[in-house]
């Protein structure tokens, strides 16, 4: 079976197009991290992936995107995707051997490390570590799932690996998709233009970020800690990194743990953080 042309967006195909065109036709530059997605909604993307700065990097070149439609991949009359649950039981379940044609022809071109992740509530949690080492890749394949799921056969031939972005359901794995190709592209060199806004962010030390503040230095009452006014960078730092571990202490104890087993900690230590290091976000307001 002929590979189905594949619809892409990237340096000369940002605006929607007619008619689809294969990635390796356009003009990404050599070597670019490139996101596949397996999906029987095409048009969802880039969806919020083509606005600010991800949507900028991508129409530069900087990253590559192509959107597989799964149902090109089926046969038939009626280009089925999905049959019933064999065993029984409520909605359809997507076919192995579409799927399988599909990401077949995913893997088309593909080289070095490109790992295939098929979006679902099952899956390992995705977090900042998956999405640094994502980046590090030379790709991804994403597979979008919907009615009750996929075959297992396929995914188990096809070594994919399932991931999950959080403990909710989702009608189908395009938003899913787009979550995490935004968290991963962002790490991309050059994406971000400020290398240092990846460095401090969230999650970067495995710890919730520090409140974030801006003029009016005085506003409704409220006041910006005097500390952020003082000058002293070392102690401005100093003071934001212990906010990030109490805001971390306070809203993720898991995290928080980790954090302490990794930095070699004690946890008896770690309790000594007081609440009134918890400004967090409530300023200073007058009487």
């Amino acid at each position: 079976m002929s590979r189905p042309p594949a619809r892409s967006h990237g340096r000369l195909s940002i605006r929607a197009s007619a008619r689809p065109r294969d990635l390796m036709a356009e003009t990404a530059r050599p070597g670019a991290w490139t996101a596949r997605v397996v999906t029987l909604f095409p048009e969802a993307f880039p969806g919020a992936l083509g606005l600010s700065l991800t949507g900028k990097a991508l129409a530069e070149g900087l990253w590559a995107l192509e959107t597989l439609q799964l149902r090109d991949f089926a046969t038939g009359k009626h280009r089925n995707v999905d049959d019933t649950p064999t065993g029984g039981g409520a909605g359809m379940v997507m076919r192995p051997d579409v799927v399988d044609r599909a990401l077949a022809a995913a893997a088309e071109g593909t080289s070095g490390d490109w790992p295939v992740i098929y979006l679902s509530p099952r899956g390992v949690p995705f977090s900042q570590g998956m999405a640094q080492r994502l980046a590090r890749a030379d790709g991804v394949t994403l597979l979008c799932g919907r009615f009750e799921g996929v075959d297992q056969r396929v995914l188990d031939k096809r070594r994919v690996l399932e991931v999950s972005i959080g403990d909710y359901v989702l009608t189908g794995g395009e938003l899913a998709a787009q979550v995490l190709i935004d968290a991963t592209v962002r790490l991309i060199p050059r994406v971000l233009g400020n290398a240092e806004s990846a460095v401090e962010e969230s999650f970067s030390e495995g710890l919730l970020e520090h409140p974030q503040y801006t003029r009016p230095n005085d506003w409704d009452g409220r006041q910006v800690p005097e500390i952020l006014l003082s000058g002293h960078h070392a102690k401005i730092a100093e003071w934001r990194h212990a906010q990030s571990e109490a805001l971390t202490k306070e809203r993720r104890p898991d995290l928080w743990r980790a954090y302490l087993a990794r930095t070699g900690r004690d946890p008896v230590e770690g309790q000594e953080l007081s609440d009134a290091q918890t400004i967090a976000g409530k300023g200073e307001q007058k009487d």
